[in-house]
């Protein structure tokens, strides 16, 4: 792999990875809530599981719905209908500190992990940066390059989301201003699940 296109790897990763999506948004509600701490199992989850998909992808998964789209076109279905779920879930979840005492939890490393299989966004991220930035020659040598430069550049991004909303909670201490900011939020996921129930609505 060429220093062209490892620093274009960078730029993507950087771009993809600190720009909304669902996995920001969550991670920012979740700090809103439970605080950075309780919610760091959440971030290595996003951090580790969207390497581990970058790599699957890489070795063949992405093959795979390729010569089936039948299986891509359930994993959307299944995408659409866990973020609109967790959506809602976010649109309720308690003011500061109610959550814990509400009986709601952080997600946890395994759940956050396992979700990015049915994630729109990091489905694109995975597919693009394997597709344009791992070189056939050496391919299988690449994919691992490819995963590793978005594990690294990834963690750092995710966690401003969780770092910011952390910080909202110090000074948000109104309920309904918690509820207002986590039902934007939950509204913001809605909209990036548009493109995808666009496409059922046709």
């Amino acid at each position: 792999m060429t220093a062209e296109i490892l620093t274009a790897l960078a730029l993507f990763g950087f771009v993809a990875s600190i720009t909304p999506g669902p996995n920001n948004m969550m991670l920012m509600s979740s700090g809103l809530t439970f605080g950075l701490v309780a919610t760091l199992p959440h971030m290595m989850g996003v951090a580790i599981g969207f390497t581990v998909m970058i790599i699957a992808v890489g070795v063949g998964l992405g093959a795979a719905f390729e010569a089936v789209p039948q299986l891509y076109t359930v994993l959307k279905l299944v995408s659409v209908v866990y973020l609109l779920v967790l959506a809602w879930k976010i649109a309720w979840s308690g003011p500061v500190g109610e959550g814990a005492r509400a009986g709601s939890r952080p997600m946890t490393f395994l759940a956050a992990a396992a979700f990015q299989w049915v994630n729109p966004k990091a489905w694109v991220m995975a597919v693009t940066a394997i597709a344009a930035y791992a070189p056939k020659a050496a391919f299988f040598t690449n994919v691992l390059i490819v995963s590793a430069v978005f594990g690294i550049i990834n963690l750092p991004c995710i966690s401003a989301w969780a770092m910011f909303g952390t910080i909202l909670r110090r000074f948000l201490h109104d309920a309904k201003m918690v509820r207002t900011i986590n039902m934007g939020m939950a509204l913001a996921l809605v909209a990036s699940v548009y493109p995808l129930l666009a496409e059922f609505l046709e």
